[in-house]
């Protein structure tokens, strides 16, 4: 659809575009595209977003209707309720949020108007840490007056970027003022958030479908995707050695199609990282795969955000070691379990890299991938034993040859980054 120097920015062809398209968006163009349209049925409209299926975009993939039924049923017993739009992208190997942002503000406010009209919200909040994103949805704001927003109070908030800073506790306690770091449950947003108020905390491409489900209603978004796995998503390409890659693409596609789109040869691919870093790596099984939540859950892994990494020239051990060792060093430092076990983790994923790992070693990683998983305040260390366990299931050849200090991938010059797939493309 459009492209840049940096990163390709693409609707899968056949199919109408529902959150891409070609160049930056302001409020004129919006409007002529039907944008802030009054919608006074908010039950209404709740219903139609239930009947969607819409499931998040940030990475649980959790129902958005519960979410919003949750908040707007608090709410009413609290007296309020507020609603966070989370733009923060702590995955480095991830970009479709920052590009909502930059490109379809107001797509997004539309979607943030939308929700805090379901919930009964006088309140919501931007929470970023692109200051480019900020700088663009401040100026969307400027565009906007009391007839679009209805009452209700946005405002935009940045703030350091890290891994942990976009989970939703601590993006409630960065708004009420402490730092960017999650925080021990109960209570949760959805119960007590921000100013004290039951908070909906919901990522800026799930908040980017409530403008289409508004107007086109919920089978209309249902004719693209799956039925488990209903619409469009965006998709984060990196990885075998080419330009980064946007592609909005349905759910249920084949990876092999995505593949070849992408122009990347089956035969060269060893596996991928999947979900950006969160749902660890796959091998080949990958390729025979659609791309859908109920798919990837049968091989015990996820899409996440969106986020996928094609492994063809890199060795996956020395990926998996570049990725935990982002952990050791992104971790909030509030739990002993995630700070120790993180920091352990590391040091046997590059101890197997530079081939100077043992036996013992190994057993360790294989015990501390499963005793370690739930412990944190946060998903930092289950997104680490995911790494460790799926680099032990899917890849035993690979961990075998480094135990030998037998693979000459590594040996050539093995993968290291601080962080590994990053994306800083100019959008």
């Amino acid at each position: 659809m459009t492209a840049t120097a940096d990163l390709a920015v693409t609707v899968w062809p056949g199919i109408e575009a529902r959150l891409l398209r070609t160049g930056a968006e302001d409020y004129a163009d919006y409007r002529a595209a039907g944008g802030y349209q009054r919608v006074d049925a908010s039950d209404g409209l709740l219903s139609q977003i239930d009947l969607s299926g819409v499931l998040g975009r940030g990475g649980a993939a959790f129902p958005l209707a519960v979410k919003l039924k949750t908040v707007r049923d608090n709410g009413r017993e609290a007296g309020g309720a507020v609603v966070v739009a989370n733009g923060e992208e702590g995955e480095p190997a991830s970009i479709k949020d920052r590009w909502l942002l930059r490109n379809r503000p107001h797509l997004v406010l539309d979607g943030l108007r939308l929700a805090a009209q379901m919930v009964s919200a006088e309140r919501a909040h931007v929470y970023v840490s692109d200051r480019f994103a900020a700088d663009s949805v401040r100026s969307a704001l400027a565009e906007l007056d009391d007839e679009v927003l209805g009452g209700l109070s946005i405002d935009v908030l940045t703030v350091a970027a890290g891994y942990v800073a976009g989970e939703e506790s601590a993006a409630v306690r960065a708004l009420n003022g402490g730092p960017a770091k999650p925080t021990d449950k109960p209570p949760r947003p959805f119960e007590e958030g921000v100013g004290g108020l039951p908070t909906i905390v919901s990522n800026v491409e799930t908040l980017a479908l409530i403008p289409f489900i508004a107007r086109h209603g919920a089978e209309a978004f249902r004719q693209q995707g799956t039925s488990a796995s209903p619409g469009t998503f965006l998709a984060t390409i990196t990885g075998a050695g080419r330009p980064a890659a946007l592609y909005e693409i349905p759910h249920g596609l084949p990876f092999a199609d995505l593949l070849e789109f992408h122009g990347v040869p089956a035969d060269q691919v060893a596996g991928v990282l999947m979900g950006g870093y969160f749902a660890g790596l796959l091998n080949r099984d990958v390729l025979d795969i659609t791309l859908d939540h109920e798919s990837l859950r049968r091989l015990d892994s996820g899409l996440g955000c969106g986020a996928i990494t094609i492994l063809t020239d890199d060795c996956p051990l020395a990926v998996a070691a570049a990725v935990m060792s982002y952990f050791d060093r992104e971790n909030a430092g509030q739990c002993g379990s995630c700070f120790n076990g993180t920091a352990a983790m590391s040091a046997v994923t590059e101890a197997l890299r530079d081939g100077v790992a043992t036996g013992e070693d190994l057993a360790r990683l294989e015990r501390w991938s499963v005793v370690l998983r739930g412990r944190g305040a946060c998903a930092t260390l289950d997104a680490a034993t995911n790494v460790a366990a799926s680099l032990l299931s899917a890849f035993p050849q690979v961990v075998e040859r480094h135990l030998n200090n037998d693979c000459e991938t590594c040996r050539a010059g093995a993968y290291k980054a601080l962080r590994p797939y990053e994306i800083e493309a100019v959008l």
